[in-house]
């Protein structure tokens, strides 16, 4: 048994089980990944794949187990190279950030600054996506810390903490007859044609349950992963905007007004996520008790045996 026949069964489980993909993945021959496998059952004695063919299917049921610990050994193994990088030197390295698009152009950029400031040689990347290729990329080990308001907190394989609450808002252009209103209603939005976030980001489904709660069809004639699309379609006349709140600012949107409506909407709370059983540097964990104030590695490792004794956790 060696690492890479314990790679190649991780990544035929991530790739769908398409062995071509898994060699490109791995940078081998695909005759290359099946042998690896057959040898790897052989010494196991027992068939990690459903096959048909020469093509595979998925898991047996040994292979499920199987697969467990191959990422258990896996994670174990980056874990490792973790402890030795942060020893060998304590404030240098990479630190990857899976966020949306809203978090990173919103909500991140004072705390990275801070961060930065403290942490000068550390490499930041900032990966964006949707929620679930978020999550993808914490299972997979390609982030370390992931920032979203959907889709985290139903992974297994990852601890999710609140780091903020915020409010949708509507912007309409100056001199709307929205802005004139004394209290505005679901009705009085689903009057006017409106834009807001794609399904799945930015607390989208909680827009939608509200209308739907209050037996309203709105009329979205544009949705985008962007508030600064939103923003420039409602610029232009295309229609009335629901955004994240945070993302209006006075001085940059002077041509549009930002209606609070904290009565209207239920409240989205943004989750920092990491996965679980990883061993972060310490540059890490400095970076999410900027975050998340008081959320420190000993907290984050009780979490998680509260979390898996069924007990609650409060920071």
């Amino acid at each position: 048994m060696n690492f890479q026949q314990l790679r190649i069964v991780r990544e035929t489980v991530r790739q769908d089980f398409n062995l071509t993909t898994v060699a490109n993945t791995l940078f081998t021959s695909q005759p290359g990944v099946s042998k690896h496998i057959k040898d790897l059952e052989d010494e196991l004695g027992v068939e990690i794949f459903v096959r048909r063919g020469k093509r595979l299917l998925g898991l047996t049921e040994p292979g499920r187990e199987v697969l467990a610990v191959v990422e258990r050994i896996l994670l174990d193994t980056q874990n490792v190279r973790n402890i030795a990088e942060h020893f060998a030197s304590r404030e240098t390295g990479n630190l990857v950030i899976a966020t949306t698009h809203t978090q990173a152009r919103y909500a991140l950029p004072e705390v990275i600054k801070q961060f930065k400031a403290e942490y000068p040689k550390v490499h930041l990347v900032l990966h964006q996506g949707s929620p679930k290729e978020i999550a993808e990329l914490l299972t997979t080990g390609d982030a370390d810390i992931g920032i979203a308001t959907e889709w985290l907190a139903n992974v297994p394989e990852v601890v999710t903490f609140p780091y903020y609450t915020w409010h949708h808002a509507v912007i309409v252009p100056r001199g709307h007859p929205l802005a004139a209103l004394e209290t505005i209603t679901l009705a009085d939005i689903a009057d006017h044609p409106i834009i807001t976030y794609h399904e799945g980001f930015t607390g989208r489904a909680n827009i939608d349950r509200r209308f739907a709660e209050a037996g309203l069809v709105p009329d979205i004639v544009l949705s985008a992963i962007d508030a600064d699309v939103i923003k420039t379609y409602v610029d232009i006349g295309l229609g009335i905007g629901i955004i994240a709140s945070m993302a209006y600012h006075p001085e940059r949107d002077g041509s549009l007004v930002r209606l609070d409506v904290p009565h209207l909407f239920v409240p989205n709370t943004t989750r920092l996520a990491i996965r679980r059983g990883v061993y972060l540097r310490s540059y890490a964990y400095a970076l999410i008790r900027r975050l998340v104030p008081g959320l420190t590695e000993q907290k984050i490792g009780e979490a998680v045996r509260k979390e898996a004794a069924g007990e609650d956790f409060v920071i």
